[in-house]
């Protein structure tokens, strides 16, 4: 085709070469347009047409590469070019390079895929796309109580990965701890307190399907060395500088914490405005006079 334009045309060999390599960007780029809407006639989910765009975005980029390189680079200047090219972006893009193999990574290994809650260098949110040199999540917690979304977008680039540990909150079992603290005075009856506790965790554990916990739990130890010897309710007891801390704690699903959190509460708010031997406690001070006020 090069050869072709030099003599036709009667242009230089280069300038052959950026017709060619013009008319190359131009054809692919038409050619994914016209493979996504065809593509996208088929195609009502949207998770499908999500990957299916992706993957034809990269087949695009990758062709057009292998083939502008062997438009411009022939016969022994290949290798000479290559180690170049090698050098330069180990040095010039280093951290590129670590984006691409992050990405690698995460496609190959999945520590987290699109639609999981994680956890990655001290910010958290669910993942809502995944590219070649960053993914981005939407944020979840920061100035928002609990764990519920903000509303922004955090871009992260892949080569954290590399450097900073990953808690995937969703993957192989869709359910995490929870915990419930409640301070009652040191005048109350703490075993009354410890009851209403664990009523309120069973009430709200039913609701929620403790049985599919377990069972999600039964399949994810297929996969990791995971060990829970109970998965139902439990409470603790302890006590505290201003009264006995009675804590629930249970098995909750990953986006529905401050939910859960809530539903107990308002059970425990009842029971304990329906219970006069149970008095929710604060923070106090109390002072102990030995000898009578002087006069």
């Amino acid at each position: 085709m090069v050869n072709w334009l030099h003599d036709a045309l009667d242009v230089s060999e280069t300038a052959a070469r950026l017709i060619v390599s013009g008319g190359l960007i131009v054809v692919l780029a038409v050619a994914r347009v016209a493979v996504l809407r065809l593509v996208k006639k088929r195609i009502d989910d949207p998770a499908v047409w999500y990957r299916a765009r992706k993957i034809a975005s990269y087949v695009v980029w990758i062709v057009g590469l292998i083939i502008l390189v062997s438009l411009w680079v022939t016969g022994g200047e290949f290798t000479t070019y290559l180690g170049l090219v090698s050098a330069g972006l180990a040095i010039a893009l280093a951290d590129p390079i670590k984006d691409l193999a992050g990405w690698l990574f995460i496609v190959l290994r999945r520590p987290f895929r699109i639609g999981d809650r994680v956890e990655v260098d001290g910010k958290i949110g669910d993942i809502v796309d995944i590219r070649v040199f960053r993914f981005s999540m939407l944020e979840v917690g920061n100035w928002v109580d609990a764990d519920q979304s903000t509303g922004r977008l955090l871009h992260v680039p892949n080569l954290v990965v590399w450097s900073s540990p990953i808690a995937n909150y969703s993957e192989g079992f869709e359910f995490v701890w929870h915990e419930v603290p409640m301070l009652v005075t040191f005048e109350s009856d703490w075993e009354k307190a410890e009851e209403m506790m664990a009523a309120a965790l069973d009430e709200h554990a039913e609701h929620h399907e403790p049985g599919r916990a377990t069972q999600e739990l039964r399949e994810s130890m297929a996969a990791y060395r995971i060990r829970y010897t109970h998965t139902t309710p439990t409470t603790y007891v302890t006590v505290k500088d201003s009264g006995v801390m009675v804590t629930g704690r249970i098995l909750v699903p990953v986006r529905r914490r401050r939910q859960v959190e809530g539903a107990i509460w308002k059970s425990l708010l009842r029971a304990i405005a329906a219970e006069e031997t149970v008095e929710l406690a604060y923070p106090t001070i109390r002072a102990y006079l030995r000898d009578p006020l002087p006069s």
